[in-house]
């Protein structure tokens, strides 16, 4: 893949009715809007956010990255995060920045907050693209253990394997997620979608994906399963693959 040089757009706010600052890059240019959504403990500035800013930069297509409230460049405190606080930052964002048709791109968590924010704003999405997305995370990844853990102490941490903090999750993160879980219907969602997935994911299992494919009420829905590909998918044949997928999309 040639590495293409990004020119970083200005970071920009958004305040929300609490007067925390939401921060954001927005390229300007042609067709739906591509935006970006991070995974947990994850901002604006990764590796598969920057490259594909970069491609879209080169295209002359428009993008949005952003952060969520406690991440990155915004406002607030990680832990006061939960799925509903950081659904409503990211259509507050787009409410602001974005006038037209959007195609989302979410990593790990990000791909839970992506199904969200496609069935908050409806038409306006065109298509989705999920990155080893990992909706429901806090039913299949916790056991007994650690919900107990969660109710006696409020919060777990975790150690992280890619060079964070330990990750934590609070009482109130994991509750919004068991109040928006996805893989236990029909998702109503009918626009494209694409979800590539690494086989190798030590993180989210790659069958998430299946499943998720399997519950999603649109017709056009494909599943791209890497199989020596790990959790990141940021190798340069994965970050080609990403780019050939929202190219085509």
């Amino acid at each position: 893949m040639d590495h293409l040089t990004l020119v970083e757009p200005p970071v920009q706010y958004v305040r929300r009715r609490d007067g925390t600052r939401l921060a954001y890059r927005h390229l300007h240019g042609e067709g739906p809007t591509l935006l970006f959504l991070p995974g947990y403990m994850s901002d604006m500035q990764g590796g598969k956010a920057q490259a594909l800013a970069a491609w879209a930069e080169c295209h002359n297509r428009a993008m949005l990255r952003l952060d969520y409230s406690g991440c990155g460049e915004s406002d607030g405190k990680f832990e006061s995060g939960t799925l509903d606080i950081w659904r409503d930052d990211v259509c507050a964002v787009i409410a602001a920045v974005v006038t037209g048709p959007i195609i989302i791109i979410g990593s790990s968590m990000g791909g839970w907050l992506m199904l969200l924010v496609a069935q908050a704003l409806g038409d306006q999405v065109r298509a989705l693209v999920g990155i080893a997305a990992a909706p429901d995370f806090t039913d299949w990844d916790f056991d007994a253990a650690d919900k107990a853990t969660l109710l006696e102490k409020g919060r777990i941490e975790r150690p992280s394997d890619y060079g964070y903090d330990p990750m934590v999750v609070t009482h109130a993160f994991w509750q919004s997620g068991q109040d928006n879980l996805q893989l236990t219907g029909a998702i109503a969602i009918n626009c494209p979608v694409r979800l590539i997935h690494g086989q190798q994911d030590p993180d989210v299992p790659w069958d998430i994906s299946v499943q998720l494919a399997a519950q999603l009420r649109s017709a056009e829905v494909q599943t791209i399963l890497i199989k020596d590909g790990d959790h990141r998918l940021s190798r340069d044949q994965d970050i080609a693959l990403l780019i050939d997928v929202v190219a085509k999309l």
